[in-house]
């Protein structure tokens, strides 16, 4: 976790529905953006729905969600209908945004190195700020760490 606030990357994306996103446009609002590996793996449809499940809490504080994956437009859609979703997730296709933020690692699994995303969350301020980022995310209890820096703000 990053303890000195550094400038947001731009973020400009489309949702599940294909809408431009520019979280500039956020602002005043507190954004959080979590990077996950992919649409309908285990560890990712409990991470996003656990943050959907949430998004009351977040409402309630001014606080803008967004899930961002390489995806496709296409398969959100699909993962937004089938897992009933309420927050909005980005389609980073071309990946510029994963490398943007530092997210496009190079992983091991089985003996075997790739190139994906490393599960990372980060908080963004009303001045367009990382205030806050946790790298290589362990899902269980994830959502709690970050609506409690949230209740701290």
């Amino acid at each position: 976790m990053s303890n000195e606030p550094y400038q947001a990357p731009n973020v400009i994306l489309p949702n599940e529905t294909g809408k431009i996103i520019d979280l500039k446009k956020y602002r005043p609002k507190i954004v959080v953006i979590f990077f996950y590996p992919r649409d309908n793996s285990s560890s990712c449809t409990k991470e996003v729905k656990d943050f959907s499940e949430n998004l009351n809490f977040f409402n309630e504080a001014s606080v803008s969600v967004f899930g961002i994956s390489k995806d496709s437009v296409e398969s959100h859609q699909k993962f937004v209908e089938k897992q009933n979703l309420r927050i909005s997730l980005l389609s980073d296709a071309e990946g510029d945004v994963c490398e943007d933020f530092g997210v496009w690692k190079e992983k091991s699994m089985y003996g075997k190195n790739y190139m994906g995303i490393e599960r990372s969350t980060f908080i963004i301020d009303q001045n367009g700020m990382v205030v806050k980022e946790w790298r290589k995310v362990k899902v269980n209890g994830h959502v709690d760490e970050v609506l409690e820096v949230i209740r701290n703000f």
